[in-house]
């Protein structure tokens, strides 16, 4: 359950409509019957109606639980299980059996393992490609290790993203272990191995207009192809609270200003998370980038 400020009710643009529950019901099952976790139900996003409706979901990998304590997330924190290679065939198996062109992959941070499950990553990426989709993965830092992004790089995604979160300052307030420099680098560093980059941010944890623009400027200069902003919705007691709720004008706004720094898609709504709808925007910015639609997966 999503909170409102001072446990009040949501602003009414925040409001979520579900449309086809049958359809919503039936990807969940599926999911579900696979052993399969989503950060759509982990992460307890507003928009898993929409996207399980339409047969789209983002994989959640490496378990369920998270070595990091990040004060804004809603998933597990631990002492992480052994890894389940298994899970990488069942995703296979979903993809072919939903159809699905266009998967998004993404996973608790492991910092018991060596390379974070960055090989790991790799496998999921080959597999989801061997079983006809295209990939975009949502990776976390690897603690910054060059090696561990190769791993994933040499695998050869669509699409890269690394989400900053938030702004410099508060990212010291509600990232934990986490550094905001190290994640400018890591996206840096994909961009500068020709990968199409893609990173995001919330608002709504105390920052100011002008740091949100900071970041954006950051993002851009770190080479990141597209950007997703959206409204920060504290998913229970006990995490960051909501200091602001941005209006769909503000969002407006902010998503033009990212638009004027280069970005090749920008999708800036209170509702939007990092992999809402994320095949139109790797379409749009590849077209952007590349001056042509038309292109093959590695």
């Amino acid at each position: 359950m999503m909170t409102a400020i001072n446990g009040g009710k949501l602003p009414p643009w925040l409001s979520i409509e579900v449309k086809d529950r049958d359809a919503y019901l039936s990807m969940l099952g599926l999911l579900k019957s696979s052993g399969l976790h989503t950060i759509c139900i982990e992460g307890d996003c507003p928009n898993r109606y929409e996207c399980f409706a339409r047969g789209q979901a983002t994989f959640l990998i490496l378990g369920d639980v998270c070595t990091r304590n990040c004060s804004y997330c809603n998933v597990k924190t631990g002492i992480p299980g052994a890894v389940d290679y298994d899970e990488i065939r069942r995703i296979g198996t979903v993809v072919r059996e939903s159809k699905i062109g266009y998967a998004v992959i993404t996973s608790v941070t492991r910092d018991d393992l060596e390379d974070g499950g960055a090989s790991v990553f790799a496998l999921a990426i080959r597999e989801v490609k061997r079983a006809g989709s295209r990939v975009e993965v949502l990776i976390p830092d690897f603690r910054g290790d060059e090696n561990a992004l190769n791993k994933v790089i040499d695998a050869r995604p669509d699409v890269i993203a690394h989400n900053i979160e938030t702004t410099r300052r508060v990212f010291k307030r509600v990232r934990g272990r986490a550094d905001y420099s190290q994640s400018l680098n890591i996206l840096s560093y994909l961009s500068r191995k020709r990968c199409m980059v893609k990173s995001g941010l919330m608002l709504g944890l105390g920052e100011s207009i002008d740091e949100i623009k900071d970041t954006l400027r950051e993002l851009r200069e770190a080479g990141v192809d597209i950007v997703t902003i959206g409204q920060y919705l504290a998913p229970g007691r006990g995490r960051a609270a909501v200091m602001k709720y941005y209006s769909a004008e503000e969002f407006r706004k902010i998503g033009d200003y990212a638009y004027s720094l280069g970005f090749g898609y920008v999708a800036s709504s209170p509702l939007v998370r990092s992999s809402y709808r994320a095949e139109e925007a790797f379409l749009v910015a590849f077209k952007r980038k590349n001056g042509r639609e038309s292109f093959q997966t590695g």
